[in-house]
């Protein structure tokens, strides 16, 4: 009598349970920042028919939570990337690189700085943000299409 919802609870839980981790693991492990959709496809090969509005029902979760970080690049969808990284010790922000091509974004791992001298006389910098632009490793070689 209870066993058969209880079961069903069991399954959905379950089903949530390998969408979250899947999701996260992508997030984790990707190596660079993910937008939505990169993250739906490569959940998918673990859990199959991942639908993108589950993927982004769990990237709420997981900002509200803390465990994954925004990145926002002007004027483009938002990217997601693991909360922590051993490189955010003393300055607690990220720089960027993103390839012209294949427009994938990757994390610079280290900070210029004091930026100070860059502006202006009498100002002071109080925070910045970095973005390079080129062309990634993958992409270096290949001619333009």
């Amino acid at each position: 009598m209870i066993s058969v919802p209880l079961k069903q609870t069991d399954t959905a839980m379950e089903r949530k349970t390998r969408q979250y981790q899947a999701i996260f693991e992508v997030i984790a492990y990707g190596g660079r920042p993910l937008l939505a959709q990169e993250i739906q496809e490569l959940a998918a090969k673990t859990v199959p028919q991942l639908s993108l509005a589950t993927v982004y029902r769990q990237i709420k979760s997981l900002l509200e939570d803390s465990s994954i970080r925004q990145v926002q690049l002007p004027g483009q969808n938002p990217r997601y990337e693991i909360g922590s990284h051993e490189h955010d010790h003393d300055h607690g922000h990220h720089h960027y690189f993103q390839c012209r091509r294949c427009e994938k974004v990757f994390d610079v791992p280290t900070c210029p700085g004091n930026l100070d001298k860059l502006a202006p006389a009498g100002f002071m910098v109080e925070d910045h943000e970095i973005i390079l632009y080129g062309r990634c490793g993958a992409c270096v070689g290949q001619t333009a299409e």
